[in-house]
């Protein structure tokens, strides 16, 4: 790459604000709360970009969330998603303003729309970030990642160019807490969109399964892996859910077994998440799975095997067979006082 000879005039963190439909999606309050530690550590500003059509109430919520500038765009061109359109916007708008750091969240548009910024910026892009820090000597952003197939952590830097660029993992950094008293600045962009840059015509959205799954968003996970045996279980483990007013999730292994769809599947090749309480029946605890769920405030692991790797992270340890511990868990579960209880001890915000 080309070093920049003014990488000094370069400042401010920048993080993408992706919506849909309207609403901001949750690795953006993520970015918000990490990019507000980052523009603190740097003595800048924390400022979102936001793109779409009809979305001017999100310009206060992102205010609200941290954002001391939002540059937005408002525009029909602008109400789908298209790759080119969206580069071009935040590609001019970054030769522009000149931000140090710039975070996307990896989620599906995040990891298409990131590596073609980069490299029309002609500056690097770590993906599928886990952890973000600055170095104090150099203002380098550390940007550390699984590499290896997670077996090993590499911290990556981009010392002579400017921004640097990370992708995200969603579920790994705390959420920004709202603040409805904050005031922030807002920058509308223009930008000229011209037939010639809508390379894509946009046809039709619809919706799959994975559509509704929040896992991300859930304050309750039970999770199953090989030890489930059969398909059938998952329907045991989602009657615990719903007593809990969460969703199921499962291991790589019960996905390639065939025994529920990838969209549930929790770990490094999956979805990582962080809940409030993560309960994994059958699983054992590979290191690509616990990647994508150490981060949960509570682990309760039920396995039968006592020496299974799961226990050695989990806060609370059952052995013993699921199909006979998870039915208790659900009578349980049918005593509301009991419930409320152990909600009020854990401080665990409900559904």
């Amino acid at each position: 790459m080309e070093m920049k000879s003014d990488i000094k005039e370069y400042k401010n963190v920048w993080v993408y604000a992706e919506q849909r439909d309207g609403v901001l999606m949750p690795i953006v309050i993520e970015l918000l709360g990490e990019g507000k530690k980052l523009a603190k550590e740097l003595g800048v500003e924390l400022c979102a970009v936001l793109l779409g059509h009809n979305v001017g109430k999100l310009k206060d919520e992102l205010v609200k969330y941290g954002a001391d500038k939002v540059y937005y765009m408002d525009n029909p061109d602008l109400e789908n998603y298209l790759t080119d359109i969206h580069t071009k916007i935040i590609v001019e708008s970054v030769n522009k303003y000149k931000p140090e750091v710039v975070l996307v969240g990896a989620t599906h548009i995040g990891r298409d729309l990131g590596p073609r910024v980069s490299s029309r910026l002609n500056t690097g892009l770590t993906a599928d970030c886990t952890k973000l820090d600055i170095d104090p000597e150099t203002r380098n952003l550390r940007q550390t990642r699984p590499a290896f197939g997670g077996n090993l952590m590499a911290t990556i830097i981009c010392p002579d160019n400017r921004p640097q660029m990370s992708t995200v993992r969603q579920g790994v950094m705390d959420k920004a807490v709202a603040d409805d008293s904050r005031k922030g600045e807002f920058v509308e962009l223009d930008v000229e969109i011209t037939e010639a840059d809508k390379f894509v015509k946009f046809i039709d959205k619809v919706k799959t399964k994975k559509d509704a799954i929040s896992l991300t968003d859930a304050n309750f996970i039970v999770s199953g892996g090989l030890g489930v045996k059969e398909k059938e279980g998952f329907k045991l483990l989602q009657e615990l859910a719903d007593k809990l007013g969460g969703v199921v999730g499962a291991s790589r292994a019960a996905v390639d077994a065939g025994w529920i769809d990838h969209a549930y599947q929790v770990g490094q090749t999956g979805t990582t998440v962080k809940p409030n309480i993560y309960i994994a029946c059958g699983i054992s605890g590979a290191i690509q799975h616990l990647a994508g769920m150490q981060s949960s405030d509570i682990i309760v692991a039920i396995n039968i095997d006592p020496s299974a790797p799961i226990f050695e992270i989990a806060d609370y340890r059952i052995v013993g067979d699921l199909y006979e511990i998870v039915p208790k868990l659900i009578e349980l579960l049918d005593d509301e006082q009991r419930i409320e209880a152990l909600i009020e001890s854990r401080k665990i915000k409900a559904n």
